[in-house]
């Protein structure tokens, strides 16, 4: 599955366009992730925990998306996009998110190269 955050994918045409497609993931913090990072706070550097979570999560949602974009028949997702929302104290939701497309590579014309 192509994914892209532009409008079109170099050397492909859209042959189809699908529609939206998303997937997303309800995340809530730990107590001892939160320990950790509030430790880390204190001394600073990267907050390994949450960028791992955080991580996962971006994955996860991905592939929530892609699944529904191959449930879909397409092979492309076009425009993807993520966006994050609180859903209650310590938990927030990742979403991605884009449009389906069947793309197919473009013809080469041999008087070009």
């Amino acid at each position: 599955m192509l994914i892209s955050t532009q409008d079109e994918l170099q050397g492909y045409t859209i042959v189809k366009t699908h529609g939206l497609v998303r997937g997303n993931t309800i995340r809530a913090r730990h107590v001892g992730k939160d320990i950790l990072a509030s430790l880390r706070t204190i001394v600073g550097g990267e907050i390994t925990e949450y960028t791992k979570m955080l991580a996962e999560s971006r994955e996860q949602a991905i592939d929530r998306m892609t699944a529904e974009a191959s449930d879909l028949g397409a092979n492309a997702i076009v425009a993807m996009r993520f966006t994050t929302a609180p859903v209650m104290q310590g938990a927030a939701e990742l979403l991605a998110y884009g449009t389906a497309v069947t793309v197919e590579k473009k013809a080469t014309d041999s008087a070009e190269a």
